[in-house]
């Protein structure tokens, strides 16, 4: 989870470092957070997966809303599938054959300051078809912790070789304990979303187009993380007006 705005290049390096340790310490992504003036809050998240997607997404739904701060709203999508182009004050959920790009899920989050606009979550079928991955476990993991990250959470954990912490925010190469939130997950939320702010940025924008973000690493901007399998875990992209897109990554084995 992350927070601040950077300016110039000393600003970066510190706020990397800054990122990196918040990350191990809490596992959230530099205090990035929807703007509400209340809590709980309602996240509208469009439903543009299909069938053999909407039980795990209506499973994140329910699972994410036992928070005490924030509720999950299946609405309709408005985005077309092969694009999943983000629509600001809300999330959208998409699936379609992306290719054999090396990814099975990636969660695409717009900031501006300290505020998430908007997020877009991409779920891979190239891979979802496969014998492999096409298992309840891995499509509850995957659409689990995309969703997370759109709200703010890291991975707790993004070593493949140690035992489950029992949260679908960790790394692992047996989905099979890891595919619902854990209490730490919770308590997080909670802390991020401990003080309420003057405005909000859950509220739909009748001006800008759809932001879209590519399904290549060469579309997603600068590096900013790796996992301790070596993988790019995490990459950031500068927008105008000082906004960037945050990308997390889920890769296939």
């Amino acid at each position: 989870m992350l927070h601040k705005t950077i300016v110039g290049v000393l600003g970066a390096t510190l706020f990397l470092g800054v990122f990196i340790m918040t990350a191990e310490a809490d596992h959230s992504w530099g205090g990035y957070h929807w703007a509400r003036t209340a809590n709980p809050f309602t996240l509208k998240v469009g439903d543009n997966v299909s069938s053999a997607w909407d039980s795990y997404l209506r499973t994140s739904e329910s699972d994410w809303s036992v928070s005490t701060v924030l509720d999950l709203s299946v609405v309709t999508g408005q985005a077309n599938p092969k694009t999943c182009k983000a629509v600001k004050g809300r999330v959208e959920v998409c699936n379609s054959k992306y290719g054999k790009n090396g990814w099975l899920g990636i969660a695409s989050v717009w900031v501006s300051g300290s505020h998430i606009t908007q997020g877009a979550v991409k779920l891979n079928d190239t891979y979802y078809n496969t014998t492999t991955y096409n298992t309840p476990a891995w499509r509850n993991l995957v659409m689990c912790q995309e969703i997370g990250h759109t709200l703010g959470l890291d991975h707790q954990d993004e070593a493949f070789d140690n035992p489950n912490l029992g949260t679908c925010m960790d790394y692992t190469s047996d989905p099979s304990t890891n595919q619902h939130p854990n209490q730490h997950d919770y308590d997080m939320l909670e802390e991020i979303y401990a003080h309420v702010d003057g405005v909000t940025t859950l509220a739909q924008s009748l001006f800008g187009a759809p932001a879209e973000i590519g399904n290549d690493r060469g579309d997603w901007g600068k590096e900013v993380r790796k996992s301790k399998d070596g993988k790019t875990s995490l990459f950031a992209k500068e927008l105008k007006k000082g906004e960037k897109v945050f990308t997390f990554v889920v890769w296939a084995e």
